[in-house]
C-alpha cells in the first residue's frame, strides 16, 4: 500500500479508499447512497411533477380512447386533471392554443367544453 491510498477517505462512510487516484468511494453502495442523498431534493420534485403528468396523461387517454373527442371541464376535474401541468403548447395559425401532455392534447372550447386530440407523430427525429 502507498501512503496516498491510506489518506483518502470514502466521501460517504469515511473508510479508507484504495485503488485509482480519483476514486472517491470505498464501494458501489457508498457511491449510490452518497449520490441518492445529493439528488434527493431534486428527485422528489421531479417525482411529484412526473406523477401529476402521468395522471393527466392517463385521464386524457381515458376520456379520449380514439383520436378525437369532446369532454367537459367538469369531467376532467372529476377525474382529477390538473390544468397547471402539461408538457408543451401548440399554437395554430388561427391562434388556437392546444396544451399537450405528451401525445395527448386538449383545446378549450366554449361553455367549458374541451376538444381532446391525440397526436400520432408526436416524437420527431
Amino acid at each position: 500500500m502507498n501512503q496516498t491510498s491510506e489518506k483518502r477517505k470514502c466521501q460517504e462512510c469515511g473508510d479508507p479508499v484504495y485503488g485509482r487516484i480519483d476514486k472517491k468511494f470505498c464501494n458501489d453502495n457508498c457511491r449510490s447512497v452518497f449520490n441518492n442523498k445529493a439528488n434527493k431534493i431534486t428527485d422528489e420534485y421531479f417525482r411529484k411533477v412526473n406523477t401529476i403528468l402521468r395522471k393527466n396523461r392517463r385521464i386524457l387517454e381515458l376520456l379520449n380512447p380514439n383520436e378525437k373527442t369532446k369532454t367537459t371541464k367538469e369531467k376532467l376535474f372529476i377525474e382529477g386533471f390538473n390544468f397547471y401541468y402539461y408538457t408543451n403548447i401548440y399554437r395554430t395559425k388561427q391562434g388556437k392554443t392546444y396544451y399537450f401532455v405528451y401525445e395527448h392534447g386538449y383545446l378549450e372550447l366554449e361553455n367549458e367544453e374541451f376538444a381532446l386530440v391525440r397526436k400520432k407523430d408526436y416524437i420527431t427525429k
